[in-house]
């Protein structure tokens, strides 16, 4: 199975992606399992995070089969192949590089570039994005996902990241959000596993699957 497809049928399992800011190495393997237990299957480690590669490295060993794992805040081709290297499979951006994104792609890794505009969006489709995340969603609204859906092609999956919370999904469900990246309202450094097990099961009761 190449690395999108299992990211595809992980995605169908539960299309929400765990961010886990400021995880470290020494608790990420807890925290991965109870996010795992719960039914989460597409796990991200910001770069941004102490020894970050580290983390997704034991993220894969410990759940591999059970869930796609990688990196977000990637910038830069380097940090593409870093990433790689580790065992990540999951290439995670806030802003939108096509160098990035084609780099991604080329590899064969999945590509999930954040964008805010119809330029972005299409720019990072024909880079070969797997699938977009509008990012900052506090910024934008149901109402922009949905014209956004409107002119993307059929198919593409748009993912609000940013502010979400299992009370806020609804409307952006209903707008024709395909997932959603969740961050401190599912983690935050300070959390215990049980603790994360507990949020990431609301946030499954909350998609109404």
């Amino acid at each position: 199975m190449t690395h999108v497809a299992a990211f595809d049928a992980a995605f169908a399992r539960c299309p929400l992606i765990a961010i886990l800011r400021g995880v470290k190495p020494d608790e990420v393997e807890a925290i991965g399992e109870a996010l795992a237990d719960a039914g989460f299957a597409l796990i991200e480690v910001p770069l941004n995070s102490p020894d970050p590669l580290d983390s997704i490295g034991r993220l894969a060993n410990r759940l591999k089969g059970r869930a796609v794992i990688g990196a977000g805040t990637v910038l830069t081709t380097a940090d593409v192949a870093a990433v790689a290297d580790a065992g990540g499979t999951m290439i995670i951006s806030p802003n939108t590089n096509v160098d990035v994104i084609a780099a991604s792609a080329s590899a064969g890794l999945v590509s999930l570039p954040g964008f805010a505009t119809p330029s972005e969006a299409f720019a990072a489709l024909r880079a070969g994005a797997t699938a977009l995340k509008l990012f900052p969603a506090e910024a934008a609204s149901p109402a922009v996902l949905k014209a956004f859906g409107a002119v993307v092609p059929p198919g593409t999956r748009l993912l609000p990241v940013g502010g979400i919370a299992p009370e806020t999904m609804a409307p952006w469900l209903a707008a024709g959000a395909a997932g959603f990246g969740l961050g401190s309202a599912l983690y935050r450094p300070g959390l215990s596993a049980n603790e994360v097990g507990d949020r990431a099961r609301a946030f499954i009761a909350a998609l109404g699957r």
